[in-house]
């Protein structure tokens, strides 16, 4: 008999990746460039982890697709300026390293289901020493944005994992909402983008306060079956 195999999915931007600072940077740049009004730095984060054309549509509402789709390249653009530039920081959050190899010591797979676009992700991961850590890397590039579970279905689906053995780890109600859509668990990190009750509220089977927790309640999520050999 062996171990049914298991599958952790991670959110990048709020869950291990620490990057509102850089986002909130990118918006405020694409309203200089079109003339409209900067939304706050509180009104930013809500829409973080939505797909692109989502977000920048819910913070300057009312525009034709078209215009959506000037900022949406003018958006893209400034973050490749900014990752060129000296002073550039996107530092992962504490305990990331330590839990992504606890999680493949145990023999979990891990994944990555993120709105960023599949450049960006491709840039963390060099940037950070993680290529090839995830064995499947879903963006809204190739699927619907959150919280459509079509990430999580992609990534299943990829790895022959079955939902009862999946776990999306994330730091917004979109990442909650497109786990338990899928009918995998979800796992809320504190330290994110949207408030804990809001996780509570879609639905989160387990919230932690650091990444240090979280092998625990990932273990207690997706118990071992055995299946034959």
């Amino acid at each position: 008999m062996s171990a049914a195999q298991r599958l952790v999915v991670f959110d990048l931007d709020g869950t291990i990746v620490d990057s509102k600072a850089n986002i909130i940077w990118a918006v405020n740049e694409v309203a200089k460039t079109f003339s409209l009004p900067a939304p706050t730095a509180e009104q930013v984060p809500r829409v973080i982890g939505l797909s692109l054309m989502d977000a920048l549509d819910g913070l300057f509402p009312g525009l034709d697709p078209a215009t959506l789709q000037d900022l949406d390249r003018e958006y893209r653009e400034a973050f490749v300026r900014l990752r060129a530039s000296a002073g550039y920081q996107e530092p992962l959050f504490a305990g990331t390293l330590e839990v992504l190899d606890e999680l493949d010591r145990a023999g979990f797979l891990l994944g990555i289901a993120t709105g960023k676009a599949m450049r960006g992700v491709k840039h963390v991961l060099n940037k950070h020493g993680l290529e090839g850590r995830f064995v499947t890397v879903q963006t809204a590039d190739n699927a619907p944005g959150k919280p459509h579970p079509g990430m999580i279905l992609q990534a299943m689906s990829e790895t022959g994992v079955e939902p009862r053995h999946t776990v999306m780890i994330g730091d917004t109600s979109y990442d909650i909402q497109m786990a338990r859509a899928a009918g995998a668990s979800a796992i809320g990190v504190s330290w994110g983008n949207h408030p804990v009750a809001e996780l509570e509220a879609a639905g989160a089977h387990r919230l932690i306060d650091r990444l240090g927790d979280l092998r625990q309640a990932v273990e207690a999520l997706t118990a071992p079956v055995l299946t034959p050999s």
